[in-house]
């Protein structure tokens, strides 16, 4: 276990601390929860820093990584959307959480046929998670900042995440379109 994959560990045993929280009847629950979840989008960026950095890329810091993230974030846009059980909300998180299911599946089959390199993270990708992360974030803490509407700056920024993430995975599939098309004649 080195420092990167202990921070992805970290990152994954926030979550049921993060789900306890959320839950949890006190004043400052929307600012536990969104420093919460910062820390853990926090440890994403640090743990892939530090591997490259370190030298410690492992296979179990490629499999356990995006595990985690995905987890974090489909955990967390499950109890907004119970928080604002809105079709508005459900909208973004079922293309997000869809899109997070489809491009995983897709990264698997391509690696099964040796080409999983066509679909790597790519920086469409990390806008991408960048712009998800922060709307999360502002939509854990929903209390206007001044005069920011904290919760609607968030909440179209979760729009433009799920914009860029249809997008990101349109980009994905176009790159394995030529595989996918040849192995559907092979079969």
């Amino acid at each position: 276990m080195n420092i990167p994959n202990s921070l992805t560990v970290v990152r994954i045993a926030l979550i049921p601390i993060f789900m306890l929280v959320f839950y949890l009847p006190f004043p400052a629950a929307n600012l536990c929860t969104a420093v919460i979840f910062a820390l853990g989008a926090l440890t994403d960026w640090l743990d892939g820093y530090l591997a490259r950095r370190l030298g410690q890329t492992s296979a179990l810091g490629q499999f356990l990584d995006p595990v985690a993230d995905k987890l974090m974030v489909a955990v967390v846009l499950v109890l907004l959307l119970q928080q604002d059980p809105s079709v508005w909300m459900a909208l973004p998180a079922a293309i997000i959480i869809g899109r997070e299911i489809t491009v995983s599946a897709l990264r698997e089959w391509m690696a099964e046929l040796g080409a999983r390199a066509k679909v790597a993270v790519s920086s469409l990708g990390k806008v991408k998670t960048t712009a998800q992360m922060i709307a999360i974030i502002m939509l854990l803490y929903r209390d206007p900042i001044g005069a920011v509407p904290t919760y609607t700056v968030g909440f179209l920024l979760l729009y433009l995440a799920a914009a860029l993430t249809l997008w990101s995975m349109c980009a994905y599939i176009w790159v394995a379109w030529p595989e996918l098309r040849g192995h559907r004649r092979q079969s």
